[in-house]
């Protein structure tokens, strides 16, 4: 990320997000990784393609983030990873308004990967992110399917049948 930007330009950044962004985390699976899943930290700012600027002026600011024109005469500004959006939301927490809970359960699945390798990640830290996820999505506004907490445990591997001792 860049230098820091000045407090006027975090509280223009949040109320940005507050109104035209959206925070998700998303289980995705992966047949390339061992465990067969991955979680996708995610940042999106959207406006109309035809009044895209301030969308280059908070990638500028941030200093991290990819443009995109979508069909639907959109533009993204899309910023990925967990230990980036750990300093974005930082930044930005004490500006928040309206997305203060998704930016909360987005912090604390961050930090538990942030404080643990993979292999090092209990049940325990797996639930929180579970809770994380479903907490972020009932928050968001969404069209189309959503990912329930049981299908979540399912990927992670937290099915009810782990946790019946054998024997």
């Amino acid at each position: 990320m860049g230098s820091r930007p000045k407090n006027e330009e975090l509280a223009y950044i949040a109320g940005f997000l507050d109104g035209d962004g959206s925070l998700m985390l998303q289980v995705k699976n992966r047949k390339d990784r061992k465990n067969g899943w991955r979680l996708m930290f995610t940042i999106c700012f959207y406006q109309d393609t035809r009044h895209s600027k301030p969308l280059s002026w908070i990638k500028k600011k941030l200093g991290i983030g990819y443009l995109s024109n979508r069909n639907d005469g959109m533009t993204e500004l899309r910023i990925n990873g967990y230990c980036q959006i750990k300093g974005i939301l930082e930044m930005l927490f004490p500006y928040l308004r309206f997305k203060r809970i998704q930016a909360k359960m987005m912090l604390r699945a961050a930090r538990i990967l942030i404080s643990k390798s993979r292999k090092e990640l209990e049940e325990r830290d797996l639930r929180q992110i579970v809770d994380a996820i479903e907490t972020i999505q009932k928050e968001n506004y969404q069209s189309g399917k959503k990912n329930r907490a049981r299908k979540i445990e399912q990927v992670l591997g937290l099915t009810p049948y782990r946790l019946i001792p054998k024997g």
